[in-house]
């Protein structure tokens, strides 16, 4: 229903949701529900939805494809537009992300703008539920790319990719000096009033949770987060609208919804704006409406791999990740409306860089001398009038500077990025040389060949079917013993796990992967489909490899852990709300429920937990049976405390199971 509508201006659907009386909001949810079976898109690009013999609804989208002004949507009720047939149309169509700033500079033509915000590569992780999150972890959203401002609203992130000025040059240009960053200016009366008001509507929003958290939560979330972004706070704004389309997608069960995104994306918005809220002036607390690019001279880079794009609400495309004779990391990103077609043909499209004769098969494989380049805070090189590009010949990943990629085993260069990277931030890729041990449930179970190495679970960076990701996994797994170099992201919030993005053969062994010549040693797995004749042959003896891992050998530490009392509790408030917790807790005890976490030394998360449990049951009564405090501040404060312990105490497991030997 909702993909044949176009996506709505928050502000839009807050300011339907606020007109209506209290009596047809009570009725709002249903009317969503049930609206939208008759939609039609007419000629002129504006979709209708009949209601009846009674109502017709027209929503007219702008150039951008999107409804950002409320006379764009018209009722031909006695009512309108204060009726129920207007806003549950607009209540039924995605959610629109809040448009870039335009860059003031003249020369700011940059890949993706004309689509807003680019997605994240992959899918199914963290930042958020649906398909646009990335493959570690997205959260992402389920209705449409990552807002700006968004640590997930980027395509690629890793060490080095951050540095605005002083990129790699060519060999003896002079280097610029990097600029200092520039001092966090304090908030102003309206942003901290703004953030406050932002975190009474997460904590009312939490303490509904998915059952009540119907339309008329989640205007007020909207309009929380409008007032935020006017006020200058446009990171806030995009974490409320993540909850949002987290909300929308576990209402509606959608496939691939967990409560864990779910709960990610809450505790995510609770604490920035539990800080802002405090005056916190942070840069990445606050962050900004425009993605900035800034000077980066000449740079050099090279192919490492490509990676498909793909969004819930049709957004399509590729990343393709480069690396610097420095290394530091790069990509050039083609997103734009199109959806799962988009996503497979943009693996050979043309390159919009510089002039630059490759499309971005040729550039995974090949490189770039460009000139005048411009770059992002996040790496990713932009496509201004003033950039030239000419192709350079690539190099294999056994050559530098590729080959530094997998010069140290996976633990330690994930222990690195746990250390030096925010939990928010996108993990960097990796490279590593393993053996294939087998297949284990949903996992191809692979081992460094140094001693002591742990065993690595992989899974698909992507889960569409019709991506080959899954396909080249399940290929792979028939080979054990083959010898495989991965590239890939890790999963930080798996045990041990890696999303390979492209594989190769291992230097020097001889049953490995038999690639074409013209790949130049590897095959993007989101795009290549590997065949019989890329293997080994049969008569080709492979080494000795381990027996498939039995299931204590795969005993995934965040879920042997009694830690998942806690989790279990948080997404209890998540699913039900306030009174689920209080009633989960009444029905298992204190003693009994977090007895197991006080056992096993986890003292801080048996506290937390019994905290929340007792503020979740608090409802202080006058003498007339009215709810003396009914404000939701202290729940949502202890039910973030839980949550912030929680997430940091998994952190640190699956950093250990990392380097824990198997």
């Amino acid at each position: 229903m909702s993909t044949e509508l176009p996506a709505v201006a928050p502000e839009v659907l807050a300011e339907a949701v606020e007109s209506l009386t209290a009596r047809l909001r009570k009725k709002l949810d249903a009317a969503i529900e049930s609206c939208g079976a008759d939609a039609t898109r007419e000629g002129d690009g504006s979709v209708t939805v009949g209601f009846g013999e009674d109502a017709v609804v027209t929503l007219t989208p702008g150039p951008e494809g999107t409804v950002t002004r409320a006379e764009q949507a018209v009722c031909s009720c006695l009512l309108a537009p204060r009726c129920l047939h207007r806003t549950a149309v607009l209540g039924a169509a995605p959610l629109a992300d809040a448009p870039l700033d335009p860059d003031p500079s003249p020369d700011a033509e940059q890949p993706g703008s004309a689509a807003g915000p680019l997605p994240v590569p992959g899918g199914g992780g963290s930042g958020g539920p649906g398909e646009a999150e990335p493959s570690q972890a997205s959260p992402g959203s389920p209705e449409g790319p990552p807002a700006a401002g968004s640590p997930a609203a980027e395509p690629a992130r890793a060490p080095g990719a951050s540095r605005a000025a002083g990129f790699p040059h060519d060999p003896g240009a002079p280097a610029a000096a990097p600029e200092a960053p520039a001092p966090a200016k304090p908030l102003t009366a309206p942003q901290t009033a703004a953030a406050a008001a932002l975190w009474q509507a997460a904590a009312e929003a939490l303490a509904a949770g998915v059952t009540a958290g119907g339309a008329v939560v989640q205007a007020e979330l909207l309009r929380a987060a409008h007032t935020a972004r006017l006020a200058g706070l446009p990171a806030a704004e995009a974490a409320a609208l993540r909850v949002v389309r987290g909300l929308r997608a576990a209402r509606e069960r959608r496939a691939g919804q967990r409560l864990a995104d779910l709960t990610g994306v809450f505790r995510a918005l609770l604490h920035t704006t539990a800080l802002l809220a405090a005056g916190s002036a942070d840069p990445a607390l606050t962050g900004t409406s425009r993605r900035a690019y800034t000077p980066g001279g000449s740079l050099q880079v090279y192919g490492l791999c490509r990676e498909p794009v793909l969004s819930a609400t049709g957004y399509g495309g590729v990343v393709t990740h480069l690396l610097a004779p420095d290394g530091a990391h790069y990509s050039v990103a083609d997103v734009r409306p199109g959806g799962l077609a988009r996503a497979r043909g943009a693996g050979s499209a043309s390159v919009a860089l510089g002039g630059a004769t490759l499309d971005h098969a040729g550039l995974s494989r090949g490189g770039l001398r460009i000139v005048g380049a411009t770059v992002s805070p996040e790496g990713r090189l932009g496509a201004g009038r003033s950039v030239k590009a000419t192709p350079l010949r690539g190099t294999p990943w056994t050559g530098e500077p590729a080959a530094a990629l997998f010069a140290r085993p996976a633990a330690e260069a994930v222990a690195g990025q746990l250390a030096s990277e925010s939990e928010e931030s996108e993990p960097a890729l990796l490279g590593c040389d393993v053996t294939v041990v087998g297949a284990v449930g949903e996992h191809l179970v692979v081992r460094e060949p140094h001693e002591d190495a742990p065993l690595l679970r992989l899974l698909p960076a992507h889960p569409h079917p019709e991506l080959p990701h899954a396909e080249n996994l399940r290929k792979l797994a028939s080979y054990p013993g083959l010898a495989l170099r991965v590239l890939g992201r890790p999963d930080l919030d798996r045990a041990a796990t890696l999303r390979p993005l492209a594989v190769g053969p291992v230097p020097g062994a001889e049953y490995t992967l038999r690639l074409p010549e013209e790949w130049l040693g590897r095959a993007d797995l989101g795009y290549d489909r590997l065949q019989g004749a890329h293997f080994p042959h049969p008569s080709t003896t492979p080494a000795p490899a381990p027996a498939p891992a039995a299931a204590p050998d795969l005993q995934d530490p965040l879920t042997d852990s009694p830690l998942w009392r806690t989790r279990r509790l948080l997404e209890t408030g998540i699913a039900g709300g306030r009174r689920a917790v209080a009633e989960a807790a009444r029905a298992d005890g204190p003693v009994a429920a977090y007895g197991p976490l006080r056992r096993a030394g986890l003292t801080a998360a048996a506290e937390l937990a019994t905290a929340l449990a007792a503020e979740a049951d608090r409802r202080p009564r006058d003498a007339f049976g009215r709810l003396s405090d009914p404000s939701a501040d202290g729940y949502a404060r202890a039910w973030l405390a839980a949550a912030t312990h929680l997430a940091a105490a998994e952190r640190l497991l699956v950093a250990a199971s990392w380097a824990a030997t198997r």
